[in-house]
């Protein structure tokens, strides 16, 4: 009988270990999972700060090409004059 109960342990004992070997392996799996998830988002992120400089040096650039294309004037005196002008007409 005392036989019978240590072949009963020793299987219960043998299936908690196969069991926690299965769960390292599924920990790692998701531990690797999570590591490529990790690096996409990284790499992801390098491409939108490298769109989003982009588009701020367009923006600049654009910004600049309008005030040039506008002709604004340069100091308070010519905007003056220019309202001056604009009152005498």
């Amino acid at each position: 009988m005392l036989v019978y109960l240590l072949i009963c342990l020793c299987l219960s004992l043998a299936g908690i270990a196969g069991l926690q070997f299965f769960y390292m392996i599924y920990l790692e799996q998701l531990q690797k999972q999570q590591k490529r998830h990790i690096r996409e988002l990284e790499n992801q992120a390098l491409r939108l700060n490298r769109l989003l400089k982009e588009a701020k040096y367009q923006s600049s650039v654009q910004t600049q090409l309008s005030e040039t294309l506008r002709g604004e004037p340069e100091s308070e005196d010519e905007r003056e004059i220019w309202a001056d002008l604009i009152e005498d007409k």
